[in-house]
């Protein structure tokens, strides 16, 4: 019986033909690693910006001015993307990621909220968003709009890449990006691990 390389019945020009192709295997991993922890560093120093080259330039949210009416009135309109009045919806106003007010439309779309002060607030109705700027009536500039307008359907909030939804947010995040170069790393590793005939 021909032993090589503690490999029973193999000739070493045999046992060298394997170890070969072993070799090449982990030369196809590592390749696959180093371009995959590339493309992860890649991503994670590209701005979100370049992500959102392609998104129309009229697609980003940009606050809107509005001036608040006595005792710090604040009228608003939701309507769909074809202007039609968006009746007896929810709508929420929020101030630093928590919401100050709820209200809903009426059958012509129309909403009201009372006791705002000024500030930057975001009103959400009918999958829409509005970022909106609210000045005292005493302060607002004449460039001031006298109410807030919300498109149902607009989804494109601010710093977001648009019609990234729920997927864009998490590949953003440097920890996701590592969790699945890791795993893309580990599965081939393990893999190749479990071809490997057990040592005797």
């Amino acid at each position: 019986m021909r032993v090589a390389y503690g490999v029973p019945g193999k000739t070493r020009r045999q046992a060298n033909a394997g170890l070969n192709q072993g070799v090449s295997v982990m030369k196809g991993v590592d390749l696959t690693k180093r371009l995959l922890v590339g493309f992860a560093v890649l991503g994670c120093c590209l701005p979100s910006t370049v992500w959102a080259a392609d998104a129309p330039a009229q697609s980003a949210s940009k606050d809107v001015d509005v001036a608040l009416r006595g005792e710090g009135l604040l009228l608003g309109q939701v309507v769909d993307v074809e202007g039609q009045p968006v009746m007896r919806t929810v709508v929420s106003l929020r101030s630093q990621q928590r919401e100050v007010a709820r209200t809903a439309t009426n059958d012509e779309g129309y909403f009201a909220v009372r006791g705002l002060s000024g500030g930057v607030y975001q009103v959400v109705a009918a999958d829409g968003i509005g970022t909106f700027r609210l000045w005292n009536s005493q302060s607002a500039p004449p460039s001031c709009q006298q109410g807030a307008l919300v498109v149902a359907g607009s989804d494109v909030f601010r710093g977001q890449v648009p019609g990234a939804g729920a997927v864009g947010f998490y590949l953003g995040d440097p920890l996701v990006i590592g969790g699945i170069v890791a795993t893309a790393v580990a599965v081939p590793v393990g893999v190749h691990q479990s071809r490997r005939p057990a040592s005797p």
